[in-house]
């Protein structure tokens, strides 16, 4: 009798632990092919998903600083000729038309180291502005193919270059630009928005 307990207990011992394999080996096939879903598929999303992450935390700290800072310009330091808030703003939504109109081979936008000629000077024209850029760039950038990739680009911001180029410096020129944004909104108590959400 007591051999027969052993073995009945042992048996269910046995079931319990195939049944925990099997639903922990379901479920890292099920992790293992998410992250297999994350992978890029095309050249134009190994771009575009470091591209939109970028527009998403550089648009967070555009809309971050209040109106009456768009201004504003650091003055302890050596910030001779610095943009203001709004001049940097300005300028990423001037260079994104402009890296993405030599891509199309249009001519791209004149001074947009000033911001171009366009005439938003308010918070709400200039966020519009920036929000077009990446709306624009967005749409070029998905006709970025393995066949297109590295086809010549010309012109005065970034080229000559590559399309692929291109889109990769479009890329890194808002991120330079998004880690000078950050100081600015630190210098006036804000706390960037990205920031904000890894300390929750």
């Amino acid at each position: 009798m007591e051999f027969v307990r052993i073995t009945s207990v042992v048996t269910l011992c046995f079931g319990l632990l195939a049944t925990a394999g099997s639903s922990l080996a379901q479920e890292a096939a099920s992790k293992a092919s998410k992250q297999q879903d994350d992978i890029p598929k095309s050249i134009s999303e190994s771009v575009s998903g470091p591209l939109q992450f970028a527009e998403g935390s550089f648009l967070g700290i555009a809309e971050a600083m209040p109106e009456d800072k768009y201004g504003f310009i650091p003055t302890v330091g050596k910030f001779d000729d610095a943009r203001s808030f709004g001049e940097q703003v300005k300028h990423v939504a001037c260079a994104q038309f402009a890296f993405f109109n030599e891509f199309e081979g249009k001519k791209p936008p004149d001074d947009c180291e000033r911001g171009g000629h366009d005439p938003a000077k308010t918070k709400a024209e200039l966020v519009k502005y920036l929000k077009d850029s990446f709306d624009y760039g967005n749409r070029v950038l998905a006709t970025l193919t393995s066949k297109n990739a590295l086809d010549r680009v010309e012109g005065r911001y970034a080229g000559p270059n590559t399309k692929l180029g291109i889109s990769v410096i479009a890329v890194f020129h808002m991120t330079d630009h998004y880690g000078q944004l950050v100081e600015y909104l630190r210098m006036n108590g804000i706390v960037p928005p990205a920031s904000r959400q890894k300390s929750d």
